[in-house]
């Protein structure tokens, strides 16, 4: 079979497809459908959860990327190949814990609540971490990479790991000797002034209504996606697997706190 069909990106939580395959899954049961609206975790960036729900009426107790060939199928950690290698089939694998038959169709219902906090998070996250480049721009000393509204990328610069969560998110950044040697100064860093100045950027842009998208080239698990925002400053856009809202208004209130650790900078954003 192909690589798997994914409706998710169009924000579609329920659709109708064939089971195609069944695989082990420890000691639970992974099911391939033809189509799925269903996100997995992605096992090279595992920013965003997993959707919930049912397939079959079966709940799904996790929902995975697996890459499988004539060498076999692996799921998540265990894959040993780039996401979207040649010769590989790129799948989403749902987890039940009772079998169903190959052949059969199936209703596939996601979680919409769950969706949804999720969907409000991711596009928070992006935003905070947009606001944050432009907030820092000043303590950049030597020419780096840009974002897409012209501010230095000190999020994709000093990103370690990113959190996606209902109505949030969590991202940590590196602040070290590397970040320093790349022109970044964390001297003095005044993380009250630098939130604030941050949830001004954030109220401002939410209040502008502004619409968000995303760029879908094909419908296959591993195309290359890219979330879009037409921000007052300019259309923004991220490379994004995830899912998200399609207004900034519907973010309610965006707001952001900052903590230092270790030579880390940790962001916590939250949606009210």
């Amino acid at each position: 079979m192909n690589s798997t069909v994914v409706t998710f990106p169009e924000g579609q939580v329920t659709g109708r497809s064939q089971i195609v395959e069944a695989v082990p899954a420890g000691a639970r049961h992974g099911l391939v459908t033809t189509e799925t609206p269903f996100h997995p975790l992605d096992h090279t960036w595992p920013d965003q959860p997993a959707d919930r729900g049912t397939i079959g009426g079966l709940p799904v107790v996790d929902c995975v990327t697996a890459a499988e060939s004539d060498a076999g199928l692996f799921m998540g950690d265990d894959i040993p190949v780039r996401r979207g290698a040649d010769g590989w089939r790129w799948l989403v694998v749902h987890v039940v814990d009772s079998p169903l038959p190959v052949g059969e169709e199936v209703d596939l219902v996601v979680d919409a609540d769950y969706r949804a906090a999720l969907s409000a998070g991711h596009t928070a996250c992006h935003l905070a971490a947009l606001a944050l480049n432009a907030v820092l721009a000043p303590r950049w000393r030597k020419e780096t990479a840009t974002d897409a509204l012209g501010n230095p990328d000190f999020d994709q610069t000093a990103i370690t790991s990113s959190r996606i969560t209902e109505y949030g998110s969590v991202d940590v950044y590196r602040l070290g000797k590397s970040l320093r040697k790349k022109g970044f100064s964390a001297e003095d860093l005044d993380l009250a002034q630098v939130a604030g100045a941050v949830n001004e950027r954030l109220k401002h842009w939410v209040a502008a209504d502004a619409p968000v998208w995303v760029d879908v080239p094909d419908p296959t698990l591993t195309a290359r996606r890219t979330w879009h925002c037409a921000l007052p400053e300019g259309e923004a856009h991220i490379p994004c697997g995830g899912t998200h809202v399609t207004r900034t208004c519907q973010l309610g209130t965006v707001t952001v706190s900052l903590e230092l650790e270790d030579a880390a900078l940790a962001m916590h954003t939250r949606v009210l």
